[in-house]
């Protein structure tokens, strides 16, 4: 109860904060700058340099959080990447060569491409088919919306789930995890499925692909809805049938669409860490970047210089996403 009274209280005084700084600050102006003067040209001038200004207290807090949490911790990081454990001896480059040779970071790459390949697709792909096949029967929106209810759930809540289905008790227990209770009532054998090298990563990738499945279907339902009548009618009238209609009409239409859902589920791939840092620890060869910049950066005494190191690995691996999908943004808006 304690801790939901503080959230209150941060939601109200964070709201009363804003509501007193852009009433204030926009107040103060005015009576710095007044456009109601004896001599109308100051006036004019006043209101064209009070119209100047107003802009940038809008903006102000917005650039000053950039400025802290990202654009200084990003300086930040790559200082302490040229420095040792503790921050402080300067190293240069060693922690980036320690990296090519270190086996744990080459299995945390080899496991975040797995995850880079696999889950951003099969996001969207079955995004795209949920989001066209509800679109087709009377009780859609009711599948919409229990599809799109995992996206509610953090992802060590869904972790948890999934703990549930995946569990294991010994041979001869009655096994409470539905999968292996499946496994057992049709005469197998249950198994410590998150232990089992290689397949355990896509165990958990499909914690990631049902929460991100409503994500992708509810931007593509949008989409595939602005598709214009007349081009399906076309299709129609030419006789496609209802799989051509879909895939050579309706999907290039879209084509923008997939491609922000796609590479928006691309950098959550690359930063996640909360699923396996609750499923496995990065145990039994799930280590991914983000779990192993945790581990070098506050377990073991931690070392703060191999921790940014792989930071900024993340950071470099996200950025060519996050500009291409800027890009992209742009066009279709000068399109428009």
């Amino acid at each position: 109860m304690e801790q939901v009274i503080k959230a209150l209280l941060a939601v109200v005084i964070g709201v009363a904060a804003a509501v007193i700084y852009f009433y204030g600050s926009n107040k103060l102006l005015d009576i710095i700058f007044p456009s109601q003067t004896r001599d109308p040209a100051k006036g004019v001038r006043n209101l064209r340099v009070s119209g100047m200004i107003r802009p940038w207290l809008f903006l102000g807090p917005a650039l000053l959080s950039l400025g802290v949490y990202l654009v200084w911790p990003v300086v930040a990081s790559v200082d302490y990447s040229l420095h040792g454990p503790s921050g402080q001896n300067f190293v240069g480059l060693a922690n980036y060569r320690w990296l090519f040779f270190d086996a744990e970071f080459r299995e945390s790459m080899f496991n975040n491409m797995l995850w880079l390949v696999f889950v951003p697709a099969l996001s969207t792909f079955f995004g795209l088919i949920i989001a066209w096949l509800t679109d087709r029967i009377w009780w859609g929106s009711f599948a919409k919306m229990m599809i799109f209810m995992p996206m509610a759930i953090s992802f060590v809540g869904a972790s948890v789930i999934w703990k549930f289905v995946y569990d294991y008790r010994g041979d001869g227990a009655d096994q409470i995890g539905i999968l292996n209770a499946i496994v057992v009532a049709l005469g197998g054998e249950p198994h410590v499925w998150i232990a089992m090298p290689f397949w355990n990563n896509f165990f958990l990738m499909v914690i990631l692909l049902w929460i991100q499945t409503g994500f992708a279907m509810v931007l593509l339902s949008a989409a595939l809805r602005g598709i214009p009548e007349e081009t399906i009618e076309a299709a129609v009238i030419d006789g496609a049938n209802g799989l051509q209609i879909f895939f050579k009409i309706m999907v290039p239409q879209i084509y923008n669409t997939i491609a922000v859902v796609w590479t928006t589920i691309t950098i959550i791939v690359l930063k996640i860490f909360d699923i396996v840092l609750a499923m496995t620890n990065g145990q039994w060869d799930t280590q991914v970047l983000a779990n192993l910049m945790f581990d070098w950066m506050f377990r073991g005494g931690g070392d703060f210089g191999r921790g940014a190191t792989i930071a900024i690995v993340i950071m470099v691996l996200v950025i060519p996403i996050m500009v291409w999908n800027i890009r992209n943004a742009r066009k279709e808006m000068e399109g428009r």
